[in-house]
């Protein structure tokens, strides 16, 4: 990210941080939405579960 400088006026660090916190809002709307993660991916919702033999009473068992 650049530097910000301040040409006229005196901010307080309240509203530097209002000032950063919109530039970056406006720095992420620009390079579009984030990549979803994998935890978010609606294809691992899909999938289809196959349990092998025995897996209900191994899932109970302690490792």
């Amino acid at each position: 990210m650049s530097a910000i400088r301040v040409l006229h006026g005196s901010p307080d660090d309240g509203e530097l941080a209002a000032l950063v916190a919109v530039l970056q809002a406006a720095r992420t709307r620009r390079r579009g939405a984030p990549e979803r993660s994998a935890w978010g991916d609606p294809a691992w919702r899909a999938r289809e579960v196959r349990p092998a033999p025995g897996a209900w009473r191994m899932s109970g068992l302690p490792r």
